[in-house]
């Protein structure tokens, strides 16, 4: 009798451990599953408005500064911006949504109306990123979204474009300092391939300085290579860095911008965009222009809520008369913005 009950108990003394092996099997595999499942849907964007009369003119409908998504007189909707993204532990998406002028105007060539961008991505592993989708330019200094420029309106470089693509990218951060992109895309700024040409597309990275090569082989915008870059020049100034050189057949843009920008305090600060911008036409050289263009721009930040006035001052030369103002065609247009701009 007494060797059955031990028997008894050590059976009872086994099942415990079995079940006490089990319970924390459970509470492990839940932990686990818990650290390794996706992260839920965000959701981030901007608004943008603003009030712009000109200095130099009086103002009047169609009044602009050659496309400088911010050339409208008077009070004036800048646009919506939606962002949703998820992202999980290897792959995510990404929905970017305008609605307004400013997106309408970055927006071209029959791709999908209010659509900024619309990719998907995959982390192949620690140092490779494959995108597809529709994704805005690596070139240039400045963005479509009022939020990652300084400036409110933007350059004459960022107006000549490309805006954004549509076809796959791969990322490689080759070390800690460099990175380098390689891309095969429809031709810039088309949502749909009609002829079965693409444009090829490459970055440089080193310590956030890039060199940018976009080419399709004539078709659009032919051949372009772009420098971005900045410098820290202190603790309180920065000087950020725009160059490119693009041609088409024997005609395209070239163009340089300096951004030295200043921090008065945590919530204002000071910039000014300095560029100069020109067109070529190798055969038919009357139709060459260059501009000079100067925007001052102050910051002021509160929580969310970013307030811009500014300052432009845009000047053609070479009898160029590329401005709009009340009284027709001009060399010359000055004007002051006042911009709110509130993200989340």
């Amino acid at each position: 009798m007494l060797s059955d009950l031990n028997e008894l108990n050590n059976l009872k003394v086994k099942m415990m451990k079995k079940i006490i092996s089990l319970s924390m099997f459970f509470v492990a595999s839940v932990m686990f599953a818990q650290e390794k499942a996706p992260k839920t849907l965000n959701v981030s964007g901007s608004i943008d408005t603003y009030y712009r009369t000109l200095l130099s003119a009086s103002d009047a409908a169609g009044a602009q500064s050659t496309g400088s998504f911010a050339d409208q007189t008077g009070f004036a909707l800048g646009m919506a911006n939606v962002i949703l993204s998820y992202e999980g532990e290897k792959t995510g998406i990404v929905a970017d949504l305008v609605f307004g002028p400013r997106g309408n105007q970055a927006i071209l060539n029959g791709a999908a109306q209010y659509v900024n961008q619309l990719y998907a991505y995959w982390n192949v592993s620690e140092g490779t990123t494959l995108t597809a989708g529709r994704f805005n330019t690596y070139l240039g200094y400045e963005v479509i979204s009022p939020v990652g420029n300084f400036n409110y309106s933007t350059s004459q470089l960022f107006n000549a474009g490309p805006f954004s693509h549509l076809g796959i990218k791969a990322d490689f951060a080759l070390s800690e300092d460099f990175s380098l992109m390689a891309a095969i895309m429809n031709v810039t700024d088309f949502g749909n391939n009609t002829t079965g040409d693409y444009a090829l597309g490459t970055q440089l990275g080193y310590k956030g300085q890039f060199l940018n090569f976009y080419y399709d082989g004539g078709l659009a915008l032919g051949f372009e290579i772009d420098y971005t870059g900045g410098f820290d020049v202190s603790e309180d100034v920065f000087l950020g860095i725009n160059g490119a050189y693009a041609n088409n057949d024997d005609n395209g843009f070239y163009g340089v911008a300096l951004y030295p920008q200043y921090a008065l305090s945590s919530d204002f600060s000071l910039g000014l965009r300095g560029e100069f911008f020109g067109t070529y036409d190798d055969v038919d050289t009357t139709d060459d222009t260059s501009m000079i263009g100067l925007t001052l721009t102050g910051s002021y930040t509160v929580e969310n809520l970013i307030i811009k006035p500014e300052l432009r001052l845009d000047s053609a030369g070479n009898d160029a008369e590329p401005f709009t103002n009340s009284d027709g065609m001009t060399n010359s247009l000055a004007a002051f913005t006042l911009a709110a701009i509130y993200s989340f």
